[in-house]
């Protein structure tokens, strides 16, 4: 009887919110990922940990006294916004997203523009 209650009160509890989603890959170039794209999932219930996590890592270039863009870590860690320098030429920044499923694709990065190919209409 304990059992099917306990039962009962878990699918109620995540029946509204359910899972979360995400794309997990440890090197994201920008473009693909070079350890092979994999899905991860989380409880959607508490609030801290509702959400997909990408982190960014630049590297500082000498020559031009900027950080460029190195790689992207994408998780299903419980996710704190911000920018941490990892080390004196490692930049780390985070974002967080809690949008809808597999939010976390790696585009929220702004060093990586999309380039679109194709004629423009002239008149």
């Amino acid at each position: 009887m304990f059992r099917s209650l306990l039962l009962g009160i878990v699918m109620v509890l995540f029946e509204v919110e359910g899972l979360r989603y995400c794309h997990e890959c440890k090197h994201f170039d920008g473009d693909i990922c070079q350890t092979g794209m994999k899905s991860c999932w989380k409880f959607n219930v508490l609030m801290y940990n509702k959400s997909c996590s990408t982190e960014n890592f630049y590297f500082y270039d000498r020559n031009t006294g900027r950080y460029l863009f190195r790689y992207t870590v994408l998780s299903c860690r419980p996710c704190a916004a911000g920018i941490v320098q990892v080390f004196h030429d490692l930049l780390s920044e985070t974002f967080c997203c809690t949008e809808d499923n597999f939010c976390n694709d790696g585009s929220a990065n702004f060093d990586i523009g999309s380039v679109t190919l194709g004629e423009t209409e002239t008149e």
